[in-house]
């Protein structure tokens, strides 16, 4: 665990890329990353005494710097773990987007009805339970029952993130969850199982069997076993993407905490939609359309 007195990134961290590439993919207008983070900086928005690790800065100038060197034109902020439920610097990120971001963020047990409101006015609209025992431990299920009650009230959805191989256990407790349901991250399904793998056949099971699921189709750079271009995760998203194409979402992951092998170029990731959504109507959806209902439906049909 980084010590609390630790005021710069763990030795072994590795930065985002500076420079990432201009796409090839031109993508359409109005399209969201619906997945990325903000860090720090530290010394305006210090991480959290509890934190499994220590990034380097991402600040909200430089994501927003990023989207529009991708050609995209929102952003939706995932709270991650380093930060813990302090979740100022999202907030502040949302505060300077111009209407341009919205947030997934992460509470406390006892959290209050009015610090959820104040979290939906600051332009939350989701909160994140994270199962990952390497950046969780055991996860709180009983803290998640009541933040779920108290979310639903609001219309928020709920982000769970998960190893595939624990869907199987983990599929009661998330199924009995109220409301819309995002899964992170595919689930997070070993590719080198194939498609046909038991945890990506547990992740298919939810998402035919329950329509208040959504699930995101990124991160490619952690599931990949042959690494860059990660041609081997283009079934998986592919799938996906087909045969649930109004429940779909797409992001960067930037900055990317915790990669050990690479740095994913942001650029390249970008250049993967069209393998992943083939047609104009199926970027449409992924990009637009189905983030713009979750994130902004308040502008939808405007």
């Amino acid at each position: 665990m980084s010590s609390v007195a630790q005021t710069g990134p763990d030795p072994d961290y590795m930065p985002y890329l500076e420079a990432p590439s201009a796409p090839a993919f031109v993508a359409p207008e109005g399209a969201v990353d619906a997945h990325c983070h903000v860090f720090g900086p530290a010394d305006k928005f210090p991480f959290s005494p509890r934190r499994k690790y220590t990034p380097v800065d991402a600040a909200a100038e430089t994501l927003f710097a990023l989207r529009d060197h991708l050609g995209l034109s929102r952003n939706v902020i995932v709270q991650a773990t380093c930060h813990g439920s302090d979740n100022a610097a999202m907030l502040d990120a949302i505060a300077r987007s111009d209407g341009r971001a919205r947030g997934v963020a992460v509470v406390d047990a006892d959290v209050s009805a009015a610090e959820l409101r104040a979290l939906h006015e600051g332009g939350v609209r989701g909160v994140r339970f994270n199962f990952l025992k390497r950046l969780v431990g055991n996860a709180p299920k009983d803290d998640y029952v009541r933040i779920a009650e108290l979310v639903a009230d609001l219309g928020w959805h709920i982000v769970v993130y998960f190893e595939s191989a624990e869907l199987e256990e983990l599929a009661p407790f998330i199924t009995a969850l109220p409301g819309t349901i995002v899964i992170d991250h595919m689930g997070r399904p070993e590719v080198g199982d194939g498609l046909n793998g038991p945890g990506f056949a547990q992740v298919l099971k939810l998402m035919e069997s329950d329509p208040r699921f959504w699930i995101k189709v990124s991160c490619p750079e952690r599931l990949s076993v042959a690494g860059p271009p990660y041609d081997d995760v283009v079934p998986f998203a592919r799938h996906l993407v087909e045969h649930f194409p109004d429940r779909v979402l797409w992001g960067t992951d930037w900055p990317h905490p915790n990669m050990v092998s690479h740095m994913p170029d942001e650029g390249k990731l970008v250049d993967m939609i069209p393998k992943i959504a083939p047609t104009e109507a199926l970027q449409r959806k992924l990009l637009i359309d189905n983030p713009m209902r979750l994130y902004w439906p308040e502008e939808v049909g405007a």
